[in-house]
Formats: structure tokens, sequence, C-alpha cells
């Protein structure tokens, strides 16, 4: 039998308005439901089968959303700020109202980050224990000590005493590092670092343990899926079933 819920849970989760927005509405006949005006919120629809409409315009019901964003420098990871823009604000033309993004990336770090309402999913990439690797790319400045790589492989003792899972590091060719991302300074050197928690500010802090700077950051990968290239900063596209499948797979949930 297919699952039925409320209209007002229905229409609020498709960010329609509050209940109290949605009873107005319905009094004054701009809710149908099957084309009959609907006067009680509270009565039961089965999403896909029963039509929706709000001022005649179909409400489509979508249970989980699934994003893959560029995100740029100068927004926030977070569903809402009063000072800047989030990265919910960049998805123009979500449906659902209770996205989230999987993680963080600091305001002036780049890169992959997914947006969705899947919580299972997000806290299995997320967790430390499901080793989800997380692909950072990095012009760096300073020196870097002959045994960088093999203090990150160990597992790093940050400076202030936190202790890492083990990393991989990866010094790149300057020409290698221009084909990630344009740089005018000759100071800096471009590495790739595999990290499997996400410990805050860790890369960052990561370099600074070893006397070295980031100058800029961005995220080039988390577990299977890696950032599509054809998206610019603060560009956007919905993650196709195999990536879902495989971001499902890398975080060990069976369907």
């Amino acid at each position: 039998m297919a699952e039925q819920i409320r209209l007002d849970k229905y229409l609020g989760e498709m960010g329609v308005g509050t209940r109290s927005q949605m009873k107005e509405m319905a009094k004054k006949g701009r809710i149908t439901v099957n084309g009959i005006p609907e006067k009680k919120t509270d009565r039961k629809v089965i999403p896909g089968q029963d039509v929706i409409a709000v001022d005649g315009s179909l409400v489509s019901y979508t249970s989980m959303e699934y994003y893959m964003l560029n995100k740029p420098q100068g927004v926030v990871s977070a569903t809402e700020d009063v000072r800047f823009e989030t990265v919910i604000d960049l998805i123009r033309d979500r449906q659902r109202k209770d996205l989230f993004p999987v993680g963080r990336l600091d305001k002036d770090t780049e890169g992959l980050l997914f947006i969705t309402n899947d919580g299972e999913l997000a806290h299995s990439l997320l967790s430390p224990k499901k080793h989800v690797d997380k692909v950072y790319f990095a012009w760096i400045e300073g020196s870097l000590p002959s045994d960088a790589a093999e203090q990150m492989e160990k597992g790093m003792v940050l400076s202030d005493g936190t202790v890492l899972k083990p990393a991989h590091l990866s010094v790149l060719t300057r020409e290698e590092g221009l084909m990630e991302a344009s740089t005018e300074l000759e100071s800096v050197r471009p590495v790739c670092l595999t990290i499997r928690e996400g410990k805050f500010h860790q890369v960052k802090r990561m370099f600074e343990t070893l006397d070295c700077r980031v100058v800029y950051l961005k995220r080039v990968s988390m577990g299977p899926v890696s950032l599509d290239k054809s998206l610019g900063p603060g560009e956007y596209r919905p993650l196709t079933n195999e990536e879902v499948e495989a971001l499902k797979k890398a975080g060990g949930i069976t369907c």
C-alpha cells in the first residue's frame, strides 16, 4: 500500500509555507487535490499518485534530493546565515526546504560539496570509522620537511596535541598544479592531500604544524565521486543515480 502523508506536511516539505499559511491558502481555495479545492490541510494524500497544486501550479513531491556543488570562495557551508550567502542559497531550483551540506568547507575554500537531505548518507560519508577518502588540492607556502609525507602516513600530531588518522601527501609539479588552479605566486608549491576525517580546519592545521601556510585550498573528490570539471565556481548539478549508489556503497549503506 502506498504511503500516505498529511497534505500540510507534503506542501511544507516542498517549501510552500508554514502550516498557518497553508490553512489560509486552503480557506481561499488556492490548494487543490486532484483538481478539487481542498479546505482541510490535515487530510492524507499519496505522493506520486494524488495531484497537488497551489494557485494552479503543480507541486511535485521529492523525498530525497542530491546535488554536487562546486563551492566558491566567500560562501559559507551552512543552511542559513545572517551575514553571508550560504551554499544552500546557491541551489536555486531545489524542491525541498530541508537540504544541508554534507560536512563543511571553510569560507575561503573551494570545491566539491554534496548537498542533500539524506541524513544517513551524510553520516556515513563523514564518519571516520567508514574511511571515506576526501582529496584536496592546495597551493602552499613554505618549505616542506623532507619527511612530510612520512609524518602524514604515520598519523600526524598537530601543534595543539590533536592526533590525526593517517593521510597521504603527494607533492605535484608546478605544471600539474596549474592544471587545477592558476596562480601568479612563484613562492608556492602544489600538493594533493588525502584525508579520511574532517576535523576543524584540518588541512590548514596540518600544514601549519609543518611550518607551511595554505594559500589556496580546493576539495576535488569525496569517496568515489570527483568534482565535475564542467562546473564553474558556484555551479551545481543533481547527482546521477550511479553517483548516489556509489556514495552509499562507499559509506557502507546497503539498500
